[in-house]
């Protein structure tokens, strides 16, 4: 038999690591502990694994879930052997946390180690004209996949204010606490707005990750199916 798929660019790429990106749209991990991933996300495994529906954990953190305009329906991969996830073919990449923490949207979060620290957090100044924000911060040692709708650009807000579309931020640093801007105005509303309405600002020591589109509506998923780094070289 022949064809360009046995070139060995779509082979499974074979390393002992544990988190893998296997091509730009899909990340590979290998169970041991158990991984959270965004329901919907497995597009194939190996091996003798599990899929369950991770709840919140604690009240305060459902509470905090249910009120969020963001959430992340979360499932949890146990078991021993390979899951592959990816979600709408978008651009794939890993942060290895060191002890600190990043603030993600819910709509760009593929999957993190299990035992890292996570919360839904509310956005200063995130106002009912912007229908609540929410984020979600994850913390402690280990790793996070995301996803980017296109290749990310990593913005440094340290030297002067960064404002970012609310659709087309996707991670930063949990020290920086951005707040929520308008730039509407009566004059740009009588002439039928700028569709620029509300923007992240985010300012201080830290990075923004931006991605170059304003996202894509989100499809509902009935079930389980649907290492690297890379953005900070």
């Amino acid at each position: 038999m022949r064809s360009h798929l046995f070139d060995p660019r779509h082979a499974e790429q074979q390393t002992a690591a544990r988190w893998t990106r296997q091509n730009d749209k899909m990340a590979r991990v290998v169970l041991g502990p158990d991984v959270l991933a965004a329901k919907g996300s497995m597009v194939a495994f190996q091996g003798d694994v599990r899929f369950d529906h991770e709840g919140s954990g604690s009240v305060g953190r459902l509470v905090r879930r249910l009120v969020s305009s963001a959430d992340t329906p979360l499932m949890r991969c146990s078991g021993r052997g390979e899951v592959f996830l990816a979600r709408r073919a978008e651009d794939v990449f890993t942060v290895e946390l060191e002890g600190d923490a990043i603030c993600v949207d819910g709509s760009n979060v593929l999957a993190f180690d299990a035992d890292l620290d996570w919360d839904v957090t509310r956005v200063q100044g995130a106002g009912t004209l912007t229908g609540g924000l929410f984020t979600l911060q994850i913390g402690g040692h280990g790793t996070v996949a995301l996803t980017s709708d296109g290749p990310p650009v990593l913005l440094d807000c340290a030297e002067q204010p960064t404002s970012v579309d609310l659709q087309s931020a996707v991670a930063w640093s949990a020290g920086l606490v951005p707040t929520v801007r308008s730039s509407l105005n009566a004059r740009s509303v009588l002439r039928g707005g700028t569709g620029e309405a509300f923007q992240y600002v985010f300012s201080g020591p830290g990075f923004v990750v931006v991605q170059p589109s304003e996202g894509r509506p989100e499809v509902p998923s009935g079930g389980t199916g649907g290492g690297g780094g890379g953005l900070f070289t």
